[in-house]
């Protein structure tokens, strides 16, 4: 029961994505569905509302918004985050998936498989820093971590 059961990005507001980005978001969104561990901690002797939860996620006045509901709709929990921490390593991921996407076209795989080490290496850092803003409010294993991570990119490329 700690888990998301269903995730809505707000990206109602965004430009629309590149094909290449919206790519990235239905397979961290199908990843994530399939499997992830998400739970809220006690906090203050409050009664924590079991999961699985729906979560929203979103970017407000310039920070991301966890807003998470019961499967019965009932308010879970609610957490906004500075996205300041996130901007260098979003940045670094972009360009990264850039020269990645470039190279899978042109260059031979010794070539790509680094470059995607790299990806990936920037990708676990994003996930990291995910898993340190969350310390105290939701508790998320790595592989959830990464997943939520892809989403934050997608939401930030717009923002």
């Amino acid at each position: 029961m700690t888990r998301i059961a269903h995730i809505e990005l707000d990206d109602a507001n965004l430009p629309p994505p590149t094909p290449e980005i919206e790519q990235e978001r239905r397979v961290a969104m199908f990843d994530l569905m399939e499997e992830n561990s998400f739970a809220l901690p006690a906090r203050d002797d409050r009664v924590v509302p079991p999961g699985p939860y729906n979560l929203g996620l979103s970017i407000r006045e310039k920070r991301l918004v966890f807003d998470l509901t019961t499967e019965s709709a009932d308010k879970a929990a609610e957490f906004h985050l500075s996205l300041s921490p996130f901007r260098q390593v979003v940045k670094d991921y972009f360009q990264i998936c850039k020269s990645y996407f470039d190279a899978v076209k042109t260059l031979p795989p010794g070539q790509i498989e680094t470059i995607d080490m790299a990806r990936r290496g920037i990708h676990n850092e994003g996930a990291r820093i995910l898993q340190e803003r969350l310390d105290g409010k939701a508790e998320i294993d790595d592989a959830t971590a990464r997943r939520l991570f892809t989403l934050i990119c997608v939401l930030h490329f717009g923002g």
